[in-house]
């Protein structure tokens, strides 16, 4: 939970500081945001299939998808934290990575995930930012899924 705590600290103080930078535009030569998140898969075609199939994700005939920041509900920052290599966060998977995907209804997606035989390892919807749960892709990958307070 303290881990949780901190991503909630990130994510309210990058809110803040999106405020109060606003004023002050920074010299040229920085970071704006993330462009694409890319790694690597045994079976990209199959592994892409089941993001779409059972995620939603909204995967284009080039084999990947863009996700705008600008869709309804979207949060209007993205957070990125580098874990200690000794995390236990990522657990199960032993993938050096995880991403937090937002969703818009947390309770349809994990109705249709469990409809298609995916197991949700962790639900969570205390947190003051909004409703968490956790999945394993078919890679072995363990997947965030956000659905942030409105």
């Amino acid at each position: 939970m303290e881990r949780r705590s901190i991503l909630s600290l990130c994510l309210i103080l990058l809110l803040m500081a999106g405020a109060a930078t606003a004023a002050s535009a920074p010299p040229a030569g920085h970071i704006t945001g993330v462009g694409g998140v890319f790694f690597k898969a045994k079976d990209p075609k199959a592994l892409a299939a089941w993001y779409r199939d059972v995620l939603g994700m909204p995967v284009e005939a080039w084999g990947g998808a863009a996700l705008r920041y600008d869709a309804p509900k979207h949060p209007p920052a993205l957070a990125w934290n580098a874990f200690p290599a000794s995390t236990k966060y990522f657990a199960p998977s032993e993938s050096g990575w995880m991403i937090n995907y937002t969703v818009d209804d947390m309770d349809a997606l994990l109705a249709r995930l469990r409809s298609k035989g995916v197991t949700v390892l962790k639900r969570d919807d205390s947190d003051p930012n909004g409703r968490f749960a956790w999945i394993v892709d078919p890679e072995g990958n363990k997947v965030e899924l956000w659905e942030p307070k409105h």
